[in-house]
């Protein structure tokens, strides 16, 4: 069948890209960005381009140093475990394996969280995600390397999976943060810091990117954002960029998903996310899921066989160790839905308003804003 995708930007700068290109100016060459002694990447998680838009009001500095244009396109599914992992090894989540929230190990019934399954679900850092990471490589080259972030991400699962090689630096708050990863640059010539930002994420989990709450979390990212750039040794780069947006989709928006409904029926292990499931269906079955997902929801969602979405490149080229974690039907939700299996006793994800996983431009559009040296 044919498939009415989202096309790419013309010219679009893929968020795999960045990192690439900011060791590129670091060594004095590069396309995107200007030469540069040392460079910040400050990454808001959830921060989308048109959530910041929307809400300039809340974010003077960026909007005033970021125009419509400073944006960068991430993957798909458009989710942090996989986009982090691109943005850090730049490659696709197609090569790297974190094809999602939750991704079944093939030949079990497991679908671990990509986040928190290292520590839950035994899942080998070294070996799951399949990508070196560009910190390991650049580490080893005797480039310093550093990550600030909140104390309770050192050491994790995956942190490691996708940072190792670089010294962890403890930060309580974005302001705090901004002030180490400037001083980092600044005594480490050559220095590449990450600079991870997640409170505006879990703002928009819990109350909405739209709520009060979210635009005083803005407010703070803004502030720390503006500190940064001040705070910049004369020479030294800083981009603010994100995994994904956000999309608020409300109680009345949810489809929950039951027995008698038709469309859990042959389906053996949910995965994914809300937004954008992995469907794994029972041996031999795939094509009645397929079928009966397609008459229900492909009004309002991209549904996809497996072999099609690989052939589409949604994500990016998918190797083969790869192939068999992405579901044998993929539901990428185009309207503003949120898919939950409501046969699961815990209902707390139910109580999610900001969302996020799918192909919308809401959704995969980040900002890309320049500072200090990179301006």
């Amino acid at each position: 069948m044919t498939l009415s995708l989202p096309a790419e930007p013309p010219r679009a700068r893929s968020l795999t890209r960045v990192v690439p290109e900011v060791l590129a100016a670091l060594r004095g060459g590069g396309e995107w960005f200007a030469p540069a002694t040392s460079a910040i990447l400050l990454v808001v998680d959830g921060l989308g381009a048109r959530n910041l838009a929307a809400r300039a009001g809340h974010a003077r500095f960026l909007a005033e140093v970021g125009g419509r244009k400073d944006v960068a396109r991430s993957v798909f599914p458009s989710t942090t475990a996989a986009a982090l992992t691109s943005l850090m090894t730049g490659v696709d989540p197609g090569r790297h394996g974190l094809v999602g929230y939750r991704v079944r190990i093939p030949g079990t019934d497991l679908a671990p969280n990509q986040l928190k399954g290292w520590e839950t679900d035994g899942l080998d850092p070294l070996t799951w995600q399949r990508a070196q990471p560009l910190f390991e490589r650049e580490a080893a080259a005797g480039r310093p390397c550093f990550v600030v972030s909140r104390a309770k991400f050192a050491g994790s699962g995956f942190t490691t999976a996708i940072l190792r090689g670089a010294e962890f630096v403890a930060a309580k708050n974005p302001a705090e943060g901004a002030g180490i990863a400037a001083d980092l640059a600044a005594r480490h010539p050559g220095a590449l810091v990450y600079l991870y930002v997640p409170e505006l994420d879990g703002l928009a989990h819990q109350k909405g990117w739209e709520s009060d709450e979210w635009a005083f979390g803005l407010e703070a990212v803004d502030a720390a954002a503006r500190a940064l750039a001040g705070g910049l040794r004369p020479g030294v780069g800083a981009l603010l960029t994100a995994d994904h947006g956000m999309i608020d989709v409300p109680r009345h928006r949810h489809v929950l998903l039951t027995e008698g409904d038709g469309l859990v029926d042959d389906v053996r292990v949910i995965g994914g996310e809300p937004r954008m499931l992995h469907l794994y269906a029972e041996a031999g079955r795939e094509a009645s899921v397929l079928q009966a997902w397609r008459e229900s929801e492909a009004g309002r969602s991209w549904i996809l066989s497996r072999d099609e979405a690989i052939e589409a490149g949604v994500f990016g080229a998918v190797d083969p160790e790869v192939r068999e974690r992405i579901g044998d039907v993929v539901v990428a939700a185009r309207s503003g839905i949120a898919y939950y299996d409501d046969r699961l006793d815990d209902k707390g994800p139910q109580n999610m308003v900001g969302q996020h996983g799918s192909l919308t431009d809401e959704e995969r559009t980040v900002p890309l804003i320049r500072l200090g040296a990179f301006a």
